[in-house]
Formats: C-alpha cells, sequence, structure tokens
C-alpha cells in the first residue's frame, strides 16, 4: 500500500515531512500516529491508512513534496508481501523526485532522548527551535499525539517566558542592521506564500469593489443587553461579526452567485456556504480558516465558531480539514478603527466581504415627515467581485440585502 501526502487544504499544494514515528521494519496499526507534516498554516499528525509493516520510506524527514506524493510503502499483507494488486511498482526515492520542491541543506535526523520517552521524539523544526533558544525538552508540554512537542507548543514557551524574542522563534521576516538608513526585511513563509495568492487572486479575476453604509443600532442594542453574560457563559465578547456573517448567509439565499467559483465558461453556485474568515496572526501574515456549512447555524453557532478557529488559529492549531471548502470569506479589520477595505478575493471565490470600524456618528432619520438628527453606530460594509462572474447590479443588490438584514432583523431573538 502506497502511504500518500494527504491533502492539505485547497490552495494548498506542498507540505513538509517532519518526523515519522515509525521506521522501516517496524509494525504500525491502523489510525496509530505515523508520521507528522507541516504548511505555511498548520501542524498536522497524520495516522497510519491501515495496519501493517513499514516496507519502505521514500521520503526523508525534512523534505518537502507536493500533496499526493507517494512517502512510504506500507506492506499490509497478512503474508507479510506487498500488497500484489498494486498498480504499479513502488518507486525508489530518485524516481520519487519529481514530487520534491526542495530540501533542507542539513540532514534531518530523528532525535530520541536518552530514555527513548516518545513523547520527546523532536522533528527538525522543533529541534532546531530548542538549539537556538537552548531549552530542555523536558520542561515542554507538548501537545501533540502522546505529549509530542510541537513548534507551536516551543513558541508558547518562548512567548511566556521571553516575550522579546518571540519574533525569531515564530518564524517572522528576519531583518538585517540598517545600511545607508534602510534595512532589508526578508519574507518569511507565509508571506511569501500570502504574496503569491494575491498577486494570483489579482491577475485571475477583474476586482471591482462596492461599499454600503450600515445602521448597526439593532446589533449594538442586542450586545450592550448580553454582552456581560454572554462575556459570563461564553469566554470571549460578542463582536459584530457573527451578526453580518449570519446577515451574509441569509443573504446569499437570494443572491446565490456570489457564493461560487468561476470554472471555464461557467459558474458553479454552491448550495450551502462554507465560510472562510480571515484571520490575522499577529502581524505576521494571515489564514482564513473555514466554518462548514455556516449557513446552517444561528448566530450564536457563528460566534462559538469564529471564537474557536480564530484561537487554534493564532496557536498554530489549525489543521487541513479546518482549510477545506470555502465559498465566501469575511475580513474583519473593524478593530484597528479602519474606514473601509477594499479586499482581495480569495481564489477560487467570485467574491469576498470586508467589515471595517463601527463608530458613532449622526445620521439623518425621518420621523413622521420631518427629518431628524440623531447618534447612530454605523460601518460602511465593502465587498470585492469577481466582475467574470456577476455585475455591478446583482453586487449592489446583495450588499443592500446585507444591510437591511442588518438593520432590521430581531437579533434579540437570535440570542439566548
Amino acid at each position: 500500500m502506497n502511504v500518500l501526502m494527504p491533502q492539505l487544504g485547497e490552495t494548498v499544494a506542498e507540505g513538509t515531512l517532519s518526523i515519522w514515528h515509525k521506521n522501516v521494519g517496524e509494525r504500525v496499526e491502523a489510525n496509530e500516529l505515523l508520521f507528522e507534516i507541516s504548511t505555511d498554516k498548520v501542524e498536522m499528525e497524520v495516522p497510519a491508512p491501515a495496519g501493517g509493516v513499514i516496507k519502505e520510506i521514500l521520503v526523508k524527514e525534512g523534505e518537502t513534496v507536493e500533496v499526493g506524493a507517494i512517502l512510504a510503502i506500507l506492506d499490509d499483507a497478512t503474508d507479510g508481501s506487498i500488497e500484489p494488486t498494486a498498480p504499479e511498482p513502488a518507486p525508489s526515492i530518485e524516481n520519487n523526485a519529481q514530487h520534491l520542491t526542495h530540501s533542507p541543506p542539513e540532514v534531518a535526523t530523528t532525535v530520541v532522548t536518552p530514555n527513548h520517552d516518545p513523547k520527546r521524539r523532536l522533528s527538525p523544526v522543533v529541534r532546531k527551535l530548542v538549539a537556538e533558544h537552548n531549552l530542555n525538552p523536558d520542561n515542554i508540554d507538548g501537545s501533540g499525539r502522546d505529549g509530542r512537542i510541537k513548534k507551536s507548543d516551543v513558541l508558547a514557551l518562548l512567548q511566556r517566558n521571553a516575550p522579546t524574542t518571540t519574533d525569531q522563534a515564530s518564524g517572522s521576516s528576519a531583518s538585517s542592521p540598517s545600511v545607508d538608513g534602510k534595512k532589508v526585511i526578508a519574507f518569511n513563509r507565509i508571506r511569501r506564500v500570502t504574496a503569491e495568492h494575491m498577486v494570483r487572486s489579482k491577475s485571475t479575476s477583474p476586482h471591482v469593489h462596492q461599499g454600503v453604509e450600515v445602521d448597526f443600532s439593532r446589533v449594538d442594542r442586542v450586545r450592550s443587553d448580553k454582552g456581560v453574560a454572554w462575556r459570563a457563559r461564553e469566554g470571549f465578547s460578542l463582536n459584530y461579526l457573527p451578526f453580518v456573517a449570519r446577515a451574509v448567509c441569509d443573504a446569499i439565499v437570494e443572491f446565490p452567485h456570489v457564493n461560487a467559483h468561476v470554472e471555464e465558461n461557467s459558474l458553479v453556485v454552491y448550495d450551502q456556504v462554507n465560510l472562510a474568515i480571515a484571520v490575522d496572526l499577529n502581524f505576521e501574515g494571515l489564514v482564513a480558516p473555514v466554518i462548514q456549512n455556516a449557513s446552517s447555524m444561528t448566530a450564536v453557532e457563528i460566534a462559538r465558531s469564529i471564537a474557536g478557529l480564530a484561537a487554534r488559529a493564532r496557536a498554530n492549531q489549525l489543521t487541513p480539514d479546518d482549510h477545506l471548502g470555502a465559498t465566501y470569506t469575511i475580513s474583519n479589520n473593524g478593530s484597528f478603527g479602519t474606514l473601509f477595505t477594499t479586499p482581495i478575493i480569495n481564489q477560487p471565490q467570485v467574491a469576498i466581504l470586508s467589515t471595517d470600524s463601527i463608530t458613532k456618528r449622526p445620521v439623518v432619520v425621518e420621523q413622521d415627515g420631518e427629518d431628524h438628527l440623531v447618534i447612530r453606530p454605523v460601518g460602511i460594509v465593502t465587498q470585492a467581485f469577481d466582475h467574470r462572474a456577476i455585475d455591478g447590479a446583482y453586487s449592489a443588490a446583495f450588499l443592500r440585502k446585507v444591510k437591511e438584514i442588518i438593520e432590521t432583523k430581531n437579533w434579540e431573538a437570535a440570542l439566548p
């Protein structure tokens, strides 16, 4: 049986094999931890697809390969022979070389501490961090399976003990000393990948941006009335984003073409909304994990999902499944006080919404035939759309519907 590099996300084409937990000739049981992989977005522990003996390992620790590459040969036949129905001979490392995009200069090996405790088997990335910061693995609590130490565990320890070193530890952009009043800051991996995705998106989709001003009075009233109890019960603040997300899902029912992707000369429209939420990683880049079938959720369930995804993203605990299947994306910059943002579409989607700061502003309202100046919490909601898929009128009507839902929905009834 061929052991393959698994699918790591909708737009992720490769991953690095961090560590093998079994050697050639050793037996592994079905669903027992076999190896770990890492990408710019996630670390992942991968179990064995079946029980058997490791016949051959084709990809060494530290090597980066494409999704679908053959990593190892697992003899899962009861008579001890390689599965006879294999469609082709098992390739050698040389034959598998076309899958390798790069290898690190040093030889990557598994380190086992003197007591051979499996909890202390360190991947090359973890071993490098431990060595760089002169750490004792015995002092690090591992969050991986069987207590194994992950990169995120080391970074968390460094952040607690030495906040000034976190930029270096997290793989942030390394800067050279200033020369002639300037310095060069190299992109880290997540920044390079983000740059590639954004350039590709702009070259793929003709972007058009539209925005509407929204009165958040009804939402603000609910947050004011129920915010303290919500925080005590849920453990996080009730912000505006879940209400916007629920309004988007409701509006898509009437305007489904924003929940789609372009395929050659056709528009593929999805029945359910898998909502990606952009999460900032402490200024080191961003990811957009996905709330699966958000269209079936209440505002409360969406709020919990957003909080959970954001916490796991910043702790580097997302899995590849958290990035799969997004059909629409929301980006939220409101906490930084921005007036409006013109976002870039998250390919292969055809639209993305940005919410920005919501502040009290003077607004003219009509009551009993007369105009009155009142103070209301107001924010601008902006959508970027792919002009190949829809036109300005369709996008504007969708935004008008989102605005209408936010301003008129009975949000009191939507929250306990």
